[in-house]
């Protein structure tokens, strides 16, 4: 009876010797993951700054080619968001053609383009025609000489944007052509800081993209 005390005293070590390997392992545990995370969060950056570099060196090459044809005014970069902007100018009045100008310096672009949707299989384009808030005032109908019919804002752009597609791209086989995004805002997405009615709101925005979006 008079070693009891020392036998519970003995359990009582053991007992706090265990509880402190849990906490340990427990401690080692969370580090490990909270490590992962940050491993995990590191590679994700990385890897959206590789795509990002990956698309402004495209859309510079892009630009130097288009410098060389002569037809900068054409066409605005923003490498900063992966976008370039063509500008009215590029189709006839209140159509969806494509000038002859335009088709020339756009010419040697469309492999450096469809180059990057065949770069990996996330490679998206998005083709998005806008225009100003100036209602159409009669329908068009001409379709050989518009190169579509619209009565509206909203089809008159997504006409326009379907031509830049063709004018950057050409040709793509069934399986490229899926990752190309084509869309028709109207005048629903004017230009900040400018009046809605301001020609400049007659664009076509072209984005390139690189992972899920």
């Amino acid at each position: 009876m008079q070693k009891k005390p020392s036998e519970w005293i003995s359990i009582a070590d053991l007992m706090s010797g265990v509880m402190a390997v849990v906490m340990l392992l427990l401690v080692i545990s969370v580090l490990q993951n909270t490590y992962a995370e940050i491993k995990h969060k590191q590679e994700i950056e990385d890897s959206t700054n590789t795509e990002r570099q990956q698309i402004t060196n495209l859309l510079k090459d892009v630009k130097a080619s288009i410098a060389t044809q002569g037809a900068s005014s054409l066409i605005d970069f923003n490498l900063d968001q992966g976008k370039i902007t063509l500008k009215d100018s590029i189709f006839s009045r209140g159509s969806a053609c494509i000038t002859p100008e335009a088709q020339l310096a756009f010419g040697n672009i469309e492999s450096k383009i469809t180059g990057f949707l065949k770069q990996s299989s996330q490679a998206k384009i998005f083709v998005e025609g806008h225009t100003d808030n100036v209602p159409v005032s009669r329908p068009v109908t001409d379709y050989q000489k518009f190169c579509t019919v619209y009565d509206d804002n909203y089809t008159l752009s997504a006409a326009r944007a379907r031509e830049a597609r063709k004018l950057l791209i050409g040709q793509l086989d069934e399986g490229l052509a899926k990752r190309v995004i084509v869309a028709g805002y109207g005048d629903s997405q004017p230009i900040a800081g400018i009046s809605p009615e301001d020609d400049a709101n007659r664009r076509v925005e072209v984005r390139l993209a690189l992972g899920d979006e």
